[in-house]
């Protein structure tokens, strides 16, 4: 059995994997509107790009697990993949989508360049066949609920397909009640089973916290983001709001460009620092 370990296809000309750079997958929570994910897409072009960092954009035409009824979603598939549409032509940035029901899955294929399985789905066998079947690259966000050597089988699920361009994303574990923690052993252990991204924002999420939404503590972004870097990971996602503060989907945890700006500076010097080390 070979002890490699594997890489995959991001997006189109981003290769993650022991030998490649670092990336990034990066964009609001939400798509607020066509103007506010088309002004992002292009800040988060800007910056990343000044520190040389294959990039993902990324942001979601519905929410469909937020905390409250009442909590905004989204404008739903079809405005959000035309706002996505046009992201992708005037930026040139790969983009990636969460999927949340198997139908959705085909119609999003033929917008996107990667598929993405949110967390609290990720053993939803016939969505992950879905999403495999598209041939576009999948990533599957591990449950809060999840042990790390339990997601091998929901990257066999999408492998099952013919499609062999899956990554995976930590995200913390539930820990008590209204927290998360993370455990850096996941991302070894996940790495096993295909290249991993690290998820900086969702990570300080309190889910629950606040009774009617979700609360954080963003004060540890760089902490996380650090460490994971300096564990191996092969890319990290981030949520990035030009005014987090009046953001309509994680307001606590969604980084200012100031504040992405800064998390590059740092794990770009992390990755540099740790290139040389075993993986």
């Amino acid at each position: 059995m070979s002890t490699e370990l594997p890489r995959a296809v991001l997006a189109p000309g981003i290769v993650v994997g022991p030998g490649h750079p670092l990336a990034l997958v990066a964009g609001p929570c939400v798509i607020e509107s066509p103007e506010h994910v088309l002004r992002v897409a292009r800040i988060v072009r800007e910056i990343a790009g000044e520190f040389g960092v294959p990039t993902v954009f990324k942001a979601s035409f519905d929410k469909a697990n937020r905390s409250s009824l009442s909590s905004y979603r989204g404008p739903g598939l079809t405005e959000g993949l035309a706002a996505l549409a046009a992201v992708r032509a005037a930026t040139g940035l790969p983009v990636l989508t969460d999927v949340h029901e198997p139908a959705q899955a085909e119609a999003a294929a033929e917008v996107v360049d990667v598929l993405q399985v949110p967390a609290f789905l990720c053993r939803q066998t016939d969505l992950l066949l879905a999403c495999g079947r598209t041939g576009k690259p999948v990533n599957i966000k591990k449950g809060q609920f999840m042990a790390p050597h339990d997601m091998g089988n929901a990257v066999d699920k999408v492998r099952a397909t013919g499609n062999p361009n899956v990554t995976l994303t930590e995200r913390g574990a539930a820990f008590g009640y209204n927290n998360l923690v993370v455990d850096l052993r996941a991302l070894a252990i996940m790495r096993r089973f295909a290249p991993v991204v690290f998820d900086v924002t969702h990570s300080l999420q309190l889910p629950g916290g606040l009774g009617h939404a979700t609360a954080g503590a963003k004060e540890f972004y760089l902490v996380l983001a650090r460490g994971a870097v300096a564990a191996g990971c092969d890319a990290l996602f981030v949520e990035v709001h030009d005014d987090p503060a009046r953001a309509r989907s994680d307001p606590q945890t969604q980084l200012s460009p100031e504040e992405f700006r800064t998390l590059l500076n740092h794990v770009t010097r992390v990755r540099a620092a740790c290139h040389d080390l075993a993986p």
